[in-house]
C-alpha cells in the first residue's frame, strides 16, 4: 500500500495591518482620558479659572464701567496656562517613563503620525475643557457684573473668548513639544514653566535698565503669554501679531520634538 504524500501547503501571509489615523486618534483619546493626571490637571484648570473669574467679577464694581466683561473670563489664562503646558508635557513624558512609547511606535511606526495625533488630541481636550470652563464662568459671574456681555459686538465678546480657547490649546502644545524634545518629565516641565512664566518676569526686570534696554522690554510682547494677551484683549488691534507669535511658539517645539523623535530610539 503506497502512502500518498500530502501536497505542501503554500504559506500565506496576512497583509500587514496599518493603523489608520482615525484609529490612532481614538487610541490617543483613550490614553489621555484614562490618566488620573489628565483629570487632575483639567480640574485644577477649572477651579483656578472659575475661582479667579469670580474674584475679578466681584472686584470689577470698583474698576468702573469700562472694565470689559470678556476680561473677567479670559484674565485667569495667565495662571491656567501653566497647568495647560504641564499637561501637554506629562502626556508624552509619562509614556517615556513607563516605556509605553515603545508599544505606541510598534503599533504605529510612522512617528510623525504619532506626534500629530497626540497634538490633535491634547489640543482638542484642552479646547473643549476651556469652552466648558468659560460657559460656567460666564454663568456664575453674570450676577456680579455691572455690565454683562454685549453679544452684538463680537470684538468685545465672542472673539476674545474664542481666541482664549485657542491660546489654551497652544499652551498645551508648547508643553507637548518640550515633552517630545526633552523626554524627561522634570526637564519638560521646567522648560515649559521657564518659557511661559519665568521669561516674562526676566524681560520685565529690564524695564529698570533705561532706554538702552528698552528693546528687550519691547521684545517681551513676543513671548507666549503676552502674545495671548494681545489675542484676547477685547477690541484689540494686534491680533495678527499675537496670532503669529503664539502659533510660532506652539509649532517650534513640536517641530524640534518631531526631529528628535525621528532621530533617536524610543
Amino acid at each position: 500500500m503506497t502512502a500518498v504524500a500530502a501536497a505542501p501547503r503554500r504559506a500565506t501571509h496576512a497583509p500587514a495591518f496599518r493603523l489608520s489615523f482615525a484609529h490612532l486618534l481614538k487610541s490617543e483619546f483613550v490614553k489621555i482620558l484614562t490618566l488620573h493626571s489628565t483629570w487632575w490637571s483639567l480640574g485644577v484648570t477649572a477651579a483656578l479659572s472659575i475661582g479667579i473669574s469670580l474674584l475679578i467679577a466681584a472686584a470689577s464694581r470698583d474698576f468702573g464701567g469700562s472694565f470689559p466683561a470678556a476680561n473677567v473670563i479670559v484674565s485667569p489664562t495667565q495662571f491656567t496656562m501653566l497647568v495647560a503646558g504641564i499637561l501637554g508635557a506629562i502626556v508624552i513624558t509619562g509614556e517615556y517613563s513607563t516605556g509605553m512609547i515603545r508599544s505606541t511606535l510598534t503599533a504605529e511606526p510612522r512617528r510623525g503620525a504619532v506626534l500629530l495625533a497626540k497634538a490633535v488630541v491634547v489640543a482638542l481636550v484642552m479646547a473643549a475643557t476651556t469652552v466648558v470652563i468659560y460657559a460656567v464662568a460666564i454663568a456664575v459671574t453674570a450676577p456680579l457684573l455691572t455690565s454683562g456681555f454685549d453679544w452684538s459686538d463680537p470684538a468685545q465678546s465672542l472673539v476674545p473668548l474664542v481666541l482664549g480657547v485657542v491660546s489654551m490649546a497652544a499652551f498645551t502644545l508648547i508643553g507637548l513639544g518640550f515633552g517630545f524634545l526633552i523626554r524627561s518629565g522634570a526637564g519638560a516641565i521646567a522648560a515649559t514653566v521657564g518659557v511661559l512664566f519665568v521669561l516674562p518676569i526676566v524681560f520685565s526686570l529690564f524695564s529698570f535698565g533705561g532706554p538702552s534696554w528698552q528693546w528687550l522690554v519691547d521684545g517681551a510682547k513676543y513671548l507666549p503669554v503676552n502674545a495671548a494677551a494681545l489675542l484676547t484683549a477685547p477690541g484689540g488691534d494686534e491680533l495678527a501679531t499675537g496670532g503669529i507669535t503664539l502659533a510660532a511658539w506652539a509649532l517650534a517645539p513640536l517641530v524640534l520634538g518631531w526631529v528628535a523623535l525621528r532621530a533617536r530610539d524610543a
